[in-house]
């Protein structure tokens, strides 16, 4: 992965996928995923980029967990847009989130036949750029 220049205009928040409910109350040090920790980063998406996220990790699921983020918590430095094919570039976390950067969470589910895309379309309101 190569590394990119952020967006401009950064995005406000970015999202983080878990396939199970997170812990309650979320923990000041999130625990990694098996992935996050082998790849050294936290993979997280904008919400743009949920759907694409959603149909290389989560293609087999019918739910999910998001964590939405403020972005303006962290500093720049450890927060890295590497490129990953079809996204104009990922934000991955070189570090980890806790408590106080979770802004929400919210389970989503996709219906038979639907698709992320339209199960996500349908909660634009939450999901911010």
């Amino acid at each position: 992965m190569a590394p990119l220049p952020p967006p401009s205009p950064l995005p406000e928040f970015v999202y983080k996928i878990t396939p199970t409910a997170p812990p309650d109350p979320i923990p000041e040090q999130y625990p990694l995923s098996d992935l996050d920790r082998q790849d050294g980063f936290v993979h997280l998406s904008v919400s743009w980029q949920l759907p694409i996220t959603a149909d290389l990790f989560f293609k087999d699921s019918t739910s999910f967990y998001l964590l939405k983020l403020r972005l303006a918590k962290f500093n720049s430095s450890v927060v890295k847009w590497d490129e990953v094919e079809g996204t104009n570039g990922c934000p991955h976390l070189y570090g980890n989130f806790g408590a106080n950067d979770v802004v929400s969470v919210r389970e989503f589910r996709r219906g038979e036949g639907q698709t992320w895309k339209e199960a996500l379309g349908a909660e634009e309101g939450w999901l911010e750029y």
